[in-house]
């Protein structure tokens, strides 16, 4: 056991030896150059709800050197990813999107290859940071919760949230929303009300492009003080909730076995982006019930042999799959289709219309009466 233990100090010690060399050999000098960081970094805000320009500038002592090529290593906190976002450009500026309701941290270094370097990659063994603190306002407790977008159907965008419970009564939230085919911030076009309350937003049409970064803003006013806001960042594609699939059809073929087969349901969701589950239930002639789901990527089954004395019904629904769309919702359920049909719903089916048809005579005889 001390032999295992002493054996791991060694390779603790080597790999933070390693890690030391990897960054000294990036970092320093070669033939008594010093790299240093970059200056002047600034972070502008042009309104976008968290759309951020950083610009910065080469270091000094860099400017009049030819034979040796400048790039520069920017390092942000994505706090929507909650870790760290490292890009290596040539440029001096660069757009990045931030959770305003949280701290900005940024930092950029100098990275400097070519004769200067005898070939090699060398980076500043300092960098130049910037830390801005939220400026948003607004009193504790009535910033709103659970913010959902949906793209039903492909058609149409529903945005909802909930009241914090702490939230003022007769509050009034408003949404505002940004993306890059928008020169500045557009408030919500339709709200959707629920009990007399904002509780969320619509946008019909093309008024909210997939693909593309969309960030939206709910902020608003109460008649205590100003709403604490909310920002959200979000790609519409990835938040596709198909219609339930209304057209099944239940088929035996001549080996006994049962053949389902359905249609893809209404909307622009394309066809073959398209994953389903199956639920499948069988009834058993002693009432118990047997169900199994099954995933698959087409519109036809094959499910187990029927039996005369067995009834087997299922359903199906939808998703947006992952060669498509990063994430997404079901859709719902499609209502249960049996085999062999349901005789009940048939036999009271026609005894209705029975019904119907006997009142309708018995209706005019009395008329005639009359």
């Amino acid at each position: 056991a001390s032999g295992r233990m002493t054996g791991n100090v060694w390779l603790s010690i080597r790999a933070t030896l390693m890690l030391f060399l990897l960054n000294w050999s990036q970092c320093i000098q070669y033939n008594g150059l010093t790299v240093d960081p970059p200056e002047n970094l600034t972070i502008l805000d042009p309104g976008h709800l968290g759309s951020l320009q950083i610009h910065w500038s080469p270091p000094a002592s860099l400017l009049n050197m030819k034979d040796c090529h400048k790039r520069f290593q920017l390092e942000y906190f994505n706090t929507y990813e909650d870790q760290w976002t490292i890009i290596r450009t040539s440029k001096r500026t660069y757009s990045a999107q931030f959770d305003l309701g949280k701290q900005v941290q940024v930092r950029v270094y100098t990275l400097l290859k070519g004769s200067c370097t005898n070939g090699s990659e060398v980076k500043s063994a300092r960098y130049t940071e910037l830390i801005k603190e939220p400026t948003s306002t607004g009193l504790v407790g009535t910033a709103v919760q659970d913010f959902v977008c949906v793209f039903h159907r492909m058609e149409y965008v529903e945005c909802k949230w909930e009241r914090d419970p702490k939230q003022p009564a007769n509050s009034l939230p408003t949404l505002y929303f940004w993306h890059n085919e928008l020169e500045q911030t557009e408030e919500c076009p339709k709200y959707i009300i629920s009990n007399g309350i904002r509780s969320g937003c619509t946008f019909t049409g093309k008024s909210l492009p997939d693909f593309t970064d969309i960030n939206f803003c709910v902020n608003g006013s109460s008649p205590e003080g100003p709403m604490k806001p909310s920002f959200i960042t979000l790609q519409i594609q990835n938040h596709v909730k198909p219609a339930a699939t209304q057209i099944l059809q239940l088929q035996a073929r001549p080996d006994t076995q049962l053949e389902l087969s359905w249609e893809s349901p209404a909307g622009k969701v394309p066809k073959n982006c398209l994953e389903w589950e199956v639920e499948h239930s069988e009834e058993g002639p002693d009432g118990n019930h047997l169900s199994e789901t099954i995933s698959t990527t087409g519109t036809m089954e094959t499910l187990l042999s029927i039996s005369d004395k067995s009834r087997i019904c299922v359903r199906v629904r939808s998703k947006m799959h992952k060669y498509c769309a990063n994430e997404g919702f079901w859709s719902d359920w499609s209502v249960w289709t049996c085999y062999p049909g349901n005789v009940f719903f048939f036999f009271f089916s026609l005894l209705f219309l029975l019904i119907l048809c006997s009142c309708g005579a018995s209706g005019r005889r009395f008329s005639r009466v009359i």
